[in-house]
């Protein structure tokens, strides 16, 4: 007995290729190349998205949800406010290390379109104030004298981190990335 597989919808079909295109190879992809990848004609594409633009700001929004769950510790664990920040820079680090890893997707996504108001610029643009807000949360709840400058500096490497790892100039496997984290957070008098 064979079974077969149902084939994805064509929005979906779309939605996959696009984050893998749009990863792998840049925003730049062209609208032919997404086609073909997803098995969908573009006169489906457009009766589908209004653009390019707004299948990318999909695309991103969609995968949201998957990397947050991936990268932020679940509400329960680990208790404390350090441990829960450095929880989210031991992922990256795991993340750095698969082969295909090319960086932050939204972080990705905001310097290569340089436009503030790209549609897909504000889908990133939210994901990543949402990383700030947690951090921001976790080193009020430790009781940090500036949680608003601290989650700044957490971004910053975090962002930086996932950019160098994902150009290949860093690797963080060494732990790089957590280190960095938990000397701002000593300076910042956030302990166990």
């Amino acid at each position: 007995m064979t079974t077969t597989t149902p084939k994805a919808a064509p929005r979906d079909r779309l939605l996959d290729a696009a984050a893998a295109l749009f990863y792998r190879e840049g925003t730049g992809t062209g609208i032919d190349a997404l086609c073909r990848a997803a098995g969908v004609s573009k006169r489906s594409m457009y009766q589908l998205f209004d653009s390019k633009d707004a299948v990318l700001a999909a695309a991103l929004e969609r995968q949201a949800p998957g990397l947050e769950a991936k990268l932020l510790p679940a509400p329960d664990e680990p208790a404390g406010p350090r441990d829960r920040i450095l929880y989210v820079f031991g992922r990256l680090e795991e993340a750095a290390a698969a082969e295909t890893y090319r960086g932050c997707p939204f972080l990705a996504a905001q310097v290569e379109l340089k436009d503030p108001g790209h549609p897909a610029s504000v889908v990133a643009a939210a994901n990543k104030r949402h990383l700030a807000d947690f951090f921001r949360a976790e080193a009020e709840r430790a009781g940090a004298d500036r949680p608003g400058r601290l989650a700044r500096q957490l971004m910053v490497v975090y962002d930086g981190a996932s950019a160098r790892a994902g150009i290949g100039a860093d690797r963080l496997d060494d732990g790089l990335a957590v280190a960095t984290a938990s000397a701002l957070l000593d300076a910042a008098g956030v302990s166990a």
